[in-house]
């Protein structure tokens, strides 16, 4: 027994221990952007320091406000058209089968295979021939088109599973397939929706390469923000860790208020 508990405690500490040093570039990050300058390029780094928010501050005045608006603008219109798109079109891959159903969703996921770095520079092209490069719009459209085939993934992942009983005794009751997108499967589904739409909002806010390549200071979103203090001369590590901080923070928010929902998504069949 007690070899048992020995085991056991030995288990959770090199657990604990993983865990610590997995988060342990988070931890710098924050820290880091309560440091002046000097204190962040210690070696070894300092944990004990005296906090300042000189550097949070220079951050939020050196145009945060607009990458945050820029990315809040892009990412939850383009979540909003994804979702708005992608829940017919899951609906009907669920219900109602034809002879190339499965075509159609290996199609879909098939969008999702190619590597951003082969297409950027033909959308780059694109987009400056029909004079929207370094637009919200054209960013909007872009990332509606990258979470589109995971909404609709997600969402028929949900759909097949609730019971066909539901659906059987609504069609006998005469609902129509209008009725029962709207008032049977729609509240059904909203655990499913808020997965989806949360993933996507997650997976926009993140992406990186083609708010780079695409933008550059009237649509430029908080990713490319991050990076604007590092430079070919220097690195200003205390900026940078505050960019990222402030950057990461809206996700994090919305990842704690939402967490009940999505791991109810989650565990409902949203993904398997």
């Amino acid at each position: 027994m007690k070899l048992k508990k020995f085991r056991g405690s030995l288990n959770t500490t090199a657990i604990y221990i993983y865990a610590l040093f997995v988060i342990s570039p988070v931890i710098l990050t924050v820290l880091n952007a309560f440091k002046t300058d000097v204190d962040s390029l210690s070696m070894p780094p300092k944990l004990i320091f005296k906090p300042t928010l000189v550097t949070l501050n220079g951050t939020v005045h050196s145009g945060y406000f607009a990458g945050l608006t820029n990315s809040l603008i892009i990412v939850l219109t383009s979540t909003l058209l994804a979702i708005v798109l992608a829940t017919p079109a899951a609906f009907g891959l669920a219900f109602f089968k034809y002879k190339r159903s499965r075509q159609t969703i290996f199609w879909i996921l098939s969008t999702a295979f190619m590597p951003s770095v082969g297409v950027v520079i033909p959308i780059y092209l694109v987009l400056n021939q029909i004079g929207l490069l370094d637009s919200r719009i054209s960013m909007i459209l872009l990332y509606t088109a990258m979470s589109l085939p995971l909404s609709v993934l997600i969402l028929r992942s949900f759909y097949m599973d609730i019971p066909r009983e539901i659906i059987e005794a609504a069609t006998v009751d005469g609902s129509s397939t209008r009725q029962l997108f709207f008032k049977i499967v729609g509240p059904l589904s909203i655990p499913g929706i808020t997965t989806a739409a949360v993933l996507a909002i997650i997976f926009a806010w993140n992406e990186f390469l083609f708010a780079l390549m695409l933008t550059s200071s009237n649509a430029q979103t908080l990713p490319v923000f991050i990076v604007s203090s590092v430079t070919s001369m220097s690195t200003n590590l205390s900026s940078f860790s505050a960019a990222a901080l402030l950057a990461a923070l809206p996700i994090v928010i919305l990842g704690w208020v939402s967490q009940k929902a999505l791991v109810e998504g989650l565990t409902m069949g949203a993904i398997k």
